[in-house]
């Protein structure tokens, strides 16, 4: 009879997105653990690279969202360290998470994605509020998106109908990070398709639709009633096809590894644009990716932690 695997599952952090973390944390830690394994959730701080010297675990699962998390930066130390890691490597995961650059990967390879510009705030200060945002709405017009050029969960997002309130987003996208983020806004069915592989290959899973009674921002992502969710979604058979073939090349093409989420628009004329990369999607009651697990593993017959068991025996091993 073979060992359990020690699984160490790293959390929090000092991102602003600390309390999801800490909530994907503890749910894939009560869900390993009753699938048998040894499993202890640490969270990122300075204690974290005794803890592991002491534990050393067999796998650890990065579920620290943003920032640090997701830009490759724990992912180079836990390479340093010489410990395997559920998730993309480092390179891959500067590259998806910042937003600016998968947008521009992505459309040398056909794929569409938002007109989109990308300001950080030292040229705001350096050339001018005015000007830029001049030029900003005589170049896209209204309304726009803006967003942190890294980061989740909705943080820092606004939907701008007006000149008069982009300053303003300007602000609140700069308190969550130096880089913004200002696309044009397609109206359209949201949809989220999770890519996982569990030892043979990358499989998109269901899409998850997402419904909101307004911008699907923090608030409606983590909070029950404000986002009603279809899974699948609610596409004809060709387009949910193509979406995910799209989430697919996506993953494919950035690189990734192991799992990630791929968030969609898909307008009224059928283009399907790629609007962000989640190489570590939440893991919360809530969240997309789990949603999509369970409609695959209903859809199978079998119990939806056999997706995350097998994620993690897979990546402990490749």
């Amino acid at each position: 009879m073979t060992n359990p695997l020690t699984v160490a599952i790293l959390a929090g952090g000092l991102t602003h997105e600390r309390e999801v973390s800490l909530h994907s944390g503890r749910r894939m830690t009560a869900l390993l653990r009753e699938a048998g394994m040894q499993v202890k959730m640490l969270d990122v701080d300075g204690g974290l690279l005794g803890t592991l010297k002491a534990m050393s675990p067999d796998i650890v699962w990065p579920l620290v969202h943003g920032s640090t998390g997701e830009d490759g930066s724990l992912q180079d130390l836990l390479s340093l360290i010489g410990i395997p890691f559920i998730g993309s490597r480092a390179g891959a995961c500067r590259i998806a998470s910042d937003k600016a650059v998968a947008s521009a990967v992505l459309a040398t390879s056909g794929i569409a994605v938002p007109a989109a510009i990308t300001l950080p705030q030292a040229l705001f200060r350096e050339v001018g509020v005015g000007p830029i945002l001049d030029l900003v709405e005589k170049r896209f017009g209204f309304p726009l998106v803006v967003k942190p050029a890294q980061g989740g969960s909705a943080l820092g997002l606004t939907i701008v109908e007006h000149a008069g309130a982009l300053p303003g987003a300007m602000v609140d996208c700069y308190a969550y990070g130096d880089e913004a983020r200002i696309e044009v806004y397609y109206a359209g069915t949201e949809v989220a398709v999770s890519v996982i592989d569990v030892g043979n290959g990358p499989e998109a899973l269901p899409p998850v639709e997402i419904v909101t009674d307004g911008p699907y921002d923090y608030d409606a992502r983590y909070n029950a009633g404000r986002a009603e969710y279809f899974t699948p979604a609610r596409l004809d058979g060709e387009l949910l096809a193509f979406v995910k073939e799209t989430a697919l090349r996506v993953y494919e093409l950035l690189g990734l590894r192991h799992l990630s989420r791929i968030d969609i628009i898909v307008q009224s004329d059928g283009t399907v644009r790629v609007l962000d990369i989640n190489v570590a999607p939440g893991m919360t009651e809530t969240s997309l990716f789990p949603q999509a697990v369970q409609a695959e593993a209903t859809a199978q017959g079998i119990d939806a932690s056999d997706y995350y068991v097998k994620l993690v025996e897979s990546a402990s091993t490749n």
